[in-house]
């Protein structure tokens, strides 16, 4: 048992006998009592303690106190601290625990109420919720995204922009068991409204969508200009244009895809122009006016030509330059105007060229000409428009000929590849012709790679070219037309071509075979209709050499042999001897039994060094030449009346 002793006594003195501690003050207690004193404590004339008064308090200050029956137990012992402590530990583990608890029973529930872009998910397990918002949302995923940028509209694949929704990663954002997450149990007692899907993007396919949005959602800024109208310079206004704001494009078609109203509002950028009013407007006065203002004065040696404003205005054009408008003039348009003034100012240049010395190529230089610099021109006249005098001096500049001489010695035409012959027939009409053209073919230069064609060669075939009418196969009868003979040409520089190796581009065989030329290797030609052309098919140059003489139609091929040539004629099969036929055309001309009709084939093989060798076969089937009688047959008349009949009766 403890020793009260050891502890305060209940009057405030202590049990060493001593008093209450003078320094406490009498403050008020809330029992009226005075402060520090104990309830034994009675004032001065108060009643005697055998007046009803209790023993325990009605006792004088300084006598030791009356015996109590409550003396006989032991004072009540003070609570323990272990059993605080577990109260203090217990009741938070219990609200933990139960926290825990709730958590897990509805980790795999949606909070009540939830929805994601329309379609209600709130109550539902996680997997239902998933299949809910895939099967709810799958064809508004699928369907164009309708977007506008200041008023234009366009549309966006989702597929092709890389947006996809991710449903199952939308219902984890609502589920899921985490006890750092007070809000998830939060949500499942109190519900939610509108969720945000969530969009897997493919950040490739996304940029490149927007970069196609680039073009349509945009609207160029116009500079400011000036024009040159019917001579004079006017200024149209600048205007700010604008461009799609890519990143922040993308910010929104990832956001709002899916569950915002549409058309998605896509933010833009403001693209200011290049040439504002105040620049277009000091190139106005400073540069087009003055150009305008009065003609310009082009001198050129000792001549003169002068370029009136509506000259100038014509050529002018004002092009937008680090911030302002330059001019630009059309120097090649003001060396035309000088020209027209001016012709004989200029010497053309000659070209280098084959000729024929000896009966062998050789090259002839060529000669520089003269022109006019476009470009100095129109600097000139650019200078001068602002000056004073406003005269525009220039120099002629010397010009090289399109076609040197070290250019055509390059071409290697050293050697004869091949060449060919003809007879000519005793009608001199015929020969003109064929003298005219062998003229007109002569020194024709062909190119590695380049195509002869025998009608441009030959040029347009009437009496100004120096062509007669001569006699020709014209729809299959025998007649007059003008270059009649000329298939002679043909024939001959066909058959040069096919010796040396080219390539046969285009030819046709006569209808009728000419004792002349040789059998299925021969070429007609009526222009405008048949051409006979051969390309040039080797490293190097291959010139053409054509004449008459001594009663035959010439041509050689100059060059460097490259091809290797062999050639077959097969026999004649499926002969055919010519008949009388009998003809009442209006242009009919009689002619004598000819030549039969047969079919015969010929071969070429042509090959070179590291060339694998080529075939080529060609079978043609010619009509024989009929005599022709220009008239009736007489076996279509009718038989002679009998003799002793009766006329017949009617006509007149």
């Amino acid at each position: 048992m403890q020793d009260r002793t050891q502890h305060p006594t209940t009057d405030g003195a202590s049990a060493d006998g001593h008093g209450v501690d003078p320094a406490a003050g009498p403050a008020v207690a809330s029992s009226g009592t005075p402060s520090g004193t104990h309830p034994s404590w009675r004032p001065t004339g108060s009643a005697d303690p055998g007046e009803g008064a209790h023993p325990l308090f009605d006792r004088v200050p300084g006598e030791a106190p009356a015996p109590s029956p409550l003396d006989a137990f032991e004072p009540e012992r003070p609570p323990r601290r272990g059993r605080r402590a577990l109260v203090a530990v217990g009741v938070p583990v219990l609200l933990l625990g139960a926290y825990a608890g709730a958590s897990w029973a509805l980790a795999d529930r949606v909070p009540r109420g939830a929805s994601v872009a329309g379609v209600a998910i709130g109550g539902l397990g996680a997997d239902e919720a998933v299949r809910a918002l895939e099967d709810g949302l799958a064809d508004r995923a699928a369907e164009p995204v309708a977007v506008t940028a200041q008023d234009v509209r366009a549309q966006v694949q989702p597929a092709e922009a890389g947006l996809t929704l991710d449903a199952r990663a939308t219902v984890d954002a609502l589920t899921g068991f985490d006890l750092l997450q007070p809000a998830h149990l939060w949500y499942q007692l109190v519900g939610v409204g509108a969720r945000e899907p969530v969009t897997t993007v493919d950040e490739d396919r996304l940029e490149a969508a927007v970069e196609a949005l680039e073009g349509p959602l945009a609207l160029a800024p116009v500079d400011g200009a000036v024009l040159f109208v019917d001579g004079a310079p006017e200024r149209t206004d600048a205007a700010e244009g604008w461009s799609l704001d890519a990143a922040g494009a993308r910010e929104v078609l990832v956001a709002d895809w899916l569950d915002a109203a549409q058309p998605l509002p896509l933010p833009t950028e403001v693209v200011e122009p290049a040439v504002d009013d105040e620049a277009a407007q000091a190139a106005l006065v400073e540069v087009a006016e003055p150009l305008v203002s009065a003609p310009v004065s082009v001198q050129v040696r000792d001549r003169l030509a002068v370029l009136e404003p509506a000259t100038l205005a014509a050529a002018a054009r004002m092009v937008p330059q680090d911030g302002g408008l330059v001019l630009d003039l059309d120097g090649a348009a003001l060396a035309d105007a000088v020209l027209a003034q001016v012709p004989d100012l200029l010497t053309p240049a000659a070209d280098a060229r084959f000729e024929f010395v000896d009966d062998r190529p050789v090259v002839v230089p060529g000669t520089p000409g003269t022109s006019l610099d476009a470009e100095a021109l129109a600097a000139a006249v650019t200078a001068a428009s602002t000056a004073e005098e406003r005269t525009a001096a220039v120099e002629l500049v010397e010009t090289d000929p399109e076609q040197s001489a070290q250019e055509l010695e390059a071409l290697g035409v050293t050697q004869v590849v091949s060449e060919f012959a003809t007879p000519l027939t005793s009608e001199p009409r015929r020969t003109v012709n064929i003298t005219n053209g062998a003229a007109k073919i002569n020194g024709t230069l062909v190119r590695p790679g380049e195509e002869f064609s025998l009608t441009e060669a030959l040029g347009p075939i009437d009496a100004a070219h120096g062509y007669v009418e001569a006699g020709a196969i014209v729809s299959g009868e025998h007649t007059d037309a003008w270059g009649g003979g000329l298939s002679q040409v043909s024939t001959t520089t066909f058959n040069a071509a096919y010796l040396a190796g080219m390539v046969d581009v285009e030819h046709k065989p006569h209808s009728e075979w000419f004792s002349r030329y040789p059998a299925g290797r021969e070429a007609t030609i009526f222009t405008g209709v048949l051409d006979m052309r051969w390309a040039n098919d080797t490293p190097h140059g291959a010139l053409v050499q054509a004449w008459v003489s001594d009663g035959q139609m010439h041509v050689r091929l100059w060059g460097t042999p490259y091809w290797t040539v062999e050639t077959s004629t097969s026999g004649r099969s499926r002969v055919v001897q010519p008949t009388t036929v009998y003809s009442q055309s209006p242009t009919c001309e009689p002619q004598s039994a000819g030549n039969p009709g047969f079919t015969i084939t010929v071969t070429r093989t042509k090959s070179a060094q590291g060339v694998e060798p080529r075939t080529e076969q060609e079978t043609w089937t010619y009509k024989p030449q009929n005599q022709v009688v220009c008239g009736p047959d007489p076996a279509d008349a009718p038989p002679p009346a009998d003799e002793g009949q009766p006329p017949a009766q009617g006509g007149d």
